[in-house]
């Protein structure tokens, strides 16, 4: 299987390629720093990538993200950086990935699970709750057999400590919440190989589950 990971310089990322080298597949890593570089707000750079790798059977994101921010006290630019990046930057990268994606392969995107006690997630959850919603619908929209996912990792250990004892503190949050990137990975893995379609892939305290 020849596959693209689309923030492969990140945490996550990192963990997605590893796995999926050591399954023997064929990956290439897109960032938006390194030989393959892409930006989800710029679409002309998600068109330059897949001109750039051909065909592929997967295309996996780990990239995209929003910053907690307050919903009466912040600027517009804050509280919209999600939507335009996350949301509208995945959505875009979907329909600009298709005539790449070999019949069916699969396309595999990043969500999220916000705790509903953090502080400031009202946008954020509305752009996971976006993005949910839009696989969900376009997975049967998708031709040739293509397959749409997506995972929420929620809380990745390696994560929680590069952000400090402080930072953990004021999220309420403490390192054995996270999962393990090595096991997070294993999720992005399942989808994009497996035969699920229009699904949501997530950790509870009981371990991997689909929705």
């Amino acid at each position: 299987m020849k596959a693209v990971v689309i923030g492969s310089t990140g945490i996550i990322g990192g963990a997605v390629v590893s796995a999926l080298e050591g399954s023997c597949h064929e990956v290439l890593g897109a960032s938006r720093r390194g030989a393959l570089r892409v930006d989800l707000e710029q679409p002309d750079s998600v068109d330059a990538l897949f001109a750039a790798v051909g065909p592929v059977d997967a295309v996996i994101v780990t990239a995209g993200s929003g910053a907690l921010v307050p919903l009466l006290d912040s600027t517009e630019d804050e509280l919209f950086t999600g939507l335009h990046g996350k949301l509208l930057g995945q959505v875009r990268l979907v329909r600009g990935a298709l005539a790449s994606v070999r019949d069916g392969g699969s396309i595999t995107l990043t969500s999220g699970a916000i705790p509903e006690a953090t502080a400031g997630a009202s946008f954020g959850a509305l752009t996971n709750a976006g993005l949910n919603a839009f696989v969900r619908r376009a997975a049967v929209e998708l031709p040739r057999g293509v397959r749409l996912n997506a995972v929420s990792p929620g809380w990745v250990r390696e994560t929680l400590v590069a952000l400090g004892p402080e930072a953990r503190a004021e999220l309420a949050v403490d390192v054995s919440q996270g999962t393990p990137a090595s096991e997070v990975a294993e999720g992005y893995v399942r989808l994009a190989t497996g035969r699920e379609t229009g699904r949501r892939g997530s950790w509870t305290p009981t371990g991997w589950q689909l929705t």
